[in-house]
């Protein structure tokens, strides 16, 4: 146990560090109008994250949420770049970008919707396995509870399995809002005035039923591993153990990719694993410091909670950045993973 602690305190130490002197924090941030620092280059931005800020997230979901943001203000300050360089003419990257920033509205509730998803979806309650478990889906909650009951598996690979699940019901959740953003699209197109508008929105429409099948694809192959894992178990050889991870190998697999085309990519897999699951620790960590803080705030200590404001703001800034870091990796991976399949099919 003190060997544990040790070791949790090292990773702390070396995340401050780390966060203290890496380039992203150290780069001067932008200005508003009244010369504050904002966090973001780009105002809507900006305004999402007051939003967000105003709604109380929790620190783990802020923490995902300005991950996600810092994609969303590098994609479209690349796309600006494009624009000015005269790509995207048929706006397909300006829609990809659009859908892309509705996606995040939803899935923090801040469409103007009411979001019934659970606020909290990451692996911080997974520690409890005999908790009661729902996946707001028929068919996920009837196998995780055949494999629950089966035996097949201990405690440990339990954890691992309901972390799928988990990831497979997110999966769910994204395709429902993007196939909602498309049924908002369809409507716009109804009132459509000139030829010209109708072939660029019909092209439009057309990425984003086709971005709808790839996901409809994805959602039946995962379902398809969750309900063989529920039946068979995990085999020895298994090559990962983290979701995201096990969906990008799955991928690669599919794509005919050569053996040493696979062997170079499941090295770098395993390096992103590794990434993955320091920044899963981290998020546990921020919300242990945050429990931490409105303990010491419910004393009333000025200098206590001083101390733990500042290791909480720390800590908060370094799961951010890791967060944004672990996103944009996996981004890079999922877009290597498809270019490189797409050249083998062309062959």
């Amino acid at each position: 146990m003190r060997l544990q602690c040790l070791f949790a305190a090292l990773c702390l130490g070396v995340g401050v560090v780390a966060g203290k002197y890496s380039r992203e924090l150290n780069e001067p941030k932008p200005n508003d109008r009244d010369g504050q620092a904002v966090e973001f280059r780009i105002a809507k931005l900006n305004q999402v994250w007051e939003k967000a800020q105003r709604m109380q997230l929790s620190p783990v979901r802020q923490a995902e949420l300005h991950s996600d943001l810092k994609i969303q203000e590098k994609d479209e300050l690349q796309w600006k770049k494009m624009k000015v360089e005269g790509f995207d003419e048929n706006g397909e990257k300006e829609a990809q970008l659009r859908r892309n920033f509705h996606v995040i509205l939803a899935k923090y509730g801040m469409d103007g919707k009411r979001d019934t998803r659970p606020l909290e979806s990451n692996s911080l309650k997974d520690h409890n396995i005999k908790e009661e478990d729902a996946f707001d889906d028929p068919r996920l909650d009837k196998l995780w509870n055949k494999a629950k009951i089966s035996g097949k598996f201990s405690d440990e690979e339990l954890l691992n399995l309901k972390r799928e699940f988990q990831h497979h019901k997110d999966k769910i959740h994204e395709y429902n809002i993007l196939m909602d953003t498309v049924s908002r699209t369809e409507e716009i197109h109804k009132n459509v005035i000139t030829p010209l508008d109708g072939d660029t929105k019909e092209h439009v429409l057309h990425q984003k039923h086709t971005e709808l099948k790839h996901k409809m694809r994805d959602l039946n192959q995962g379902f398809e591993r969750l309900r063989k894992l529920s039946h068979e178990g995990f085999t020895e050889d298994s090559e990962f153990q983290e979701p995201r991870v096990i969906e990008l190998w799955e991928a690669a697999k599919r794509a005919n990719l050569s053996t040493d085309e696979l062997e170079s990519l499941k090295e770098e897999l395993r390096h992103f694993e590794t990434k993955v699951e320091k920044h899963s620790h981290y998020k546990e960590q921020l919300e242990l410091s945050h429990q931490k803080l409105q303990h010491v705030e419910a004393l009333g200590d000025e200098e206590h909670i001083k101390r733990n404001k500042e290791k909480y703001d720390t800590l908060a800034e370094k799961t951010r950045e890791m967060g944004y870091k672990m996103k944009k990796h996996m981004q890079d991976l999922s877009n290597k993973i498809s270019r490189q399949g797409l050249q083998h099919n062309e062959l």
